[in-house]
């Protein structure tokens, strides 16, 4: 398997500004992420950046991160896809990986165990993609579309007639995305235009601390606790 490591990262951010340059125990979210993968690095594999920022770009090569080309301004606005960003690396590096594992630093706590077990699983399942999950709070038998008005009827009617006699240590566990990892196929990638376009795609848990994902400040703040807990470590 041949494999490039991609951390995508743009110098914009509304949420929280800077924020791929932000500090956790000393370290930026680009590097938490650089150093998990580099400690699962093997053979011809490659770790490279993709941004538009020179500071980020810096921060990168500070972490022996490649940055092999500058992101063009069109693929770092609010509206850029993901899969825009992905299709732009591929095709400017020219050479062939069969397997891409994408990096976002806003879900920072990835460990290079989880990378070993996204990979392994990938070729145990001859996955099309290995994505990082997390539980969701609560469940969606008490959750229904924001009211107009404040109008809450509709939710609580649902909550009676499905909830009914229910207690949440009952409720089969929900999963969703966290953006901690991506591992997925590259051959379905340019035949779907998708990360998601393949028909065998898997998941793996990741706990409360090391599946956060920071979004705003106080997902920031959340990082923080979590770092100076003990609960994630480099």
């Amino acid at each position: 398997m041949s494999i490039l490591y991609l951390i995508t990262a743009r110098g914009g951010s509304k949420g929280v500004p800077g924020k791929n340059l932000r500090k956790i125990g000393g370290m930026s979210l680009i590097a938490w992420k650089a150093n998990a993968a580099k400690q699962v690095i093997t053979g011809d594999d490659r770790l490279i950046i993709s941004t538009e920022c020179p500071a980020i770009q810096k921060e990168a090569k500070l972490n022996h991160v490649e940055v092999p080309f500058t992101r063009p301004a069109e693929l770092a606005t609010d509206t850029a896809s993901s899969a825009d960003v992905i299709k732009h690396a591929l095709a400017t590096l020219g050479t062939y990986y069969d397997t891409v594992v994408l990096l976002e630093p806003s879900a920072p706590f990835t460990t290079p165990d989880h990378l070993v077990t996204a990979l392994t699983m990938k070729q145990a399942k001859d996955a099309h993609l290995i994505v990082g999950m997390k539980h969701t709070e609560p469940h969606t038998t008490f959750v229904a579309e924001q009211p107009d008005d404040d109008f809450v009827t509709p939710i609580m009617v649902k909550m009676d007639r499905v909830g009914r006699n229910l207690r949440r240590q009952d409720l089969r566990q929900e999963w969703t995305m966290n953006g901690a990892l991506y591992v997925f196929d590259t051959e379905m990638f340019k035949m779907t235009g998708s990360i998601y376009g393949g028909a065998r795609n898997y998941g793996i848990l990741f706990d409360r601390w090391h599946g956060i994902e920071i979004d705003s400040p106080y997902d920031l703040e959340m990082a923080e606790y979590a770092y100076e807990k003990g609960y994630v470590k480099p």
